[in-house]
């Protein structure tokens, strides 16, 4: 697929509502990700003052390629002058409705912008992003006059930033592949996830050109956040076999990173990295998957250094019950399994919880005396 993935975790997906790193977080943070394989971090915004700078300072002995947030004007750009970044990602509303409403300035007004501050940035040796904000309600042909506008002032990157999270997968597609045709300029696609969709949408803007992808983990961000880095490269992997540079066994340690840091537990159903995404109770899939993992299995626990795991409940049957209780040096037959059951059943209904191996061996010594065996 020749995607590269720009992780925004320390920018944008720091921007959640109530979440604050401190320096030591960040640099964790940091080298938890290069450890994954990301090789491109948007650092944070250096306009937010020294504490800021500092962290990105501290980051850059790791290796990734560094990049500062910052819109075009003296205060930002004066503060991302002074650090040790690789790529400068200048940032300029491109909705009308930002435009008129956000910033009180025409069309015209952006395109000067480009034209004096991306030239700035190159003579000062930085690589630069030309970062459209608001672009799923900017006009398609001014997002091509961004982007020539952009190239010829020297960007050689822009930023697709689906701001409000409204796209879905047809749109993207379609958006992005105008826009491809449009400029040679590499696209990078920034999704929120208002609408549950920015892992789709991020896939979608791939398959229509798109050459670099924002990611956060476990998709921290503003509102409802961004497209979560362990759901992209899951689907990547699965989807397309490619697996983005990424070691995909280190995805769970940062995610746990990630939330102890943000106070922002995984959920169980995370893709990838959630406690349940491997944990069967239902009897036909432990059965299914007990025969034969691709029965059921779409997505290799083993990628992301995890395995299957039973968990006896309402739903599970005498074969999950069998191999529970072998898992734990206990042997019945199907007939004392089917005993079971109904206690099983009772016992979730009303506890909500799996029955531990101790309250299993009891009821298997009722089950045997209401049978009468040993």
């Amino acid at each position: 697929m020749n995607v590269t993935l720009h992780d925004t975790t320390l920018r944008d997906g720091e921007q959640a509502a109530g979440v604050a790193f401190t320096l030591t977080e960040k640099v964790a943070i940091a080298e938890a990700l290069v450890a994954a394989g990301i090789t491109e971090i948007e650092a944070g915004t250096p306009a937010m003052g020294r504490d800021e700078c500092e962290a990105i300072r501290a980051m850059a002995p790791l290796g990734a390629k560094l990049t500062g947030w910052g819109r075009m004007c003296h205060e930002d750009f004066t503060a991302c002058a002074k650090l040790p970044l690789t790529r400068i990602n200048l940032s300029i509303p491109a909705s009308d409705q930002q435009l008129e409403n956000k910033v009180g300035k025409p069309r015209s007004w952006a395109l000067e912008q480009i034209r004096i501050w991306i030239p700035r940035a190159r003579d000062l040796g930085f690589t630069v992003t030309l970062g459209m904000e608001d672009s799923s309600r900017a006009d398609a042909a001014f997002l091509a006059e961004l982007a020539a506008t952009a190239q010829e002032a020297g960007a050689d990157r822009i930023r697709y930033a689906d701001t409000l999270g409204l796209h879905d997968p047809f749109s993207t597609f379609e958006r992005i592949a105008t826009l491809r045709q449009a400029t040679p300029l590499d696209i990078e696609i920034h999704a929120h996830d208002d609408l549950g969709l920015a892992t789709a949408n991020t896939l979608a803007a791939i398959r229509a050109g798109a050459t670099h992808v924002n990611t956060t983990v476990n998709g921290l961000g503003e509102r409802a956040g961004n497209a979560a880095l362990e759901e992209i490269a899951v689907a990547l992997k699965t989807l397309f076999n490619d697996e983005a540079g990424l070691r995909l066994t280190r995805l769970p340690a940062l995610a746990q990173l990630v939330a102890l840091a943000a106070r922002r537990p995984v959920t169980p159903q995370q893709p990838g990295i959630g406690s349940g995404v491997f944990l069967h109770e239902s009897g036909i899939h432990v059965d299914g998957l007990m025969k034969d993992p691709a029965n059921y299995q779409v997505v290799d626990p083993a990628w992301l250094g995890r395995h299957h795991e039973w968990q006896l409940g309402k739903h599970s049957g005498s074969q999950s019950v069998i191999r529970f209780c072998a898992d734990n040096g206990l042997y019945i037959d199907r007939n004392t399994a089917q005993e079971l059951l109904p206690r099983l059943r009772r016992f979730a209904s009303q506890y909500k919880r799996a029955p531990e191996f101790s309250e299993l061996r009891s009821w298997i010594g009722e089950a045997h005396l209401e049978m009468g065996t040993h």
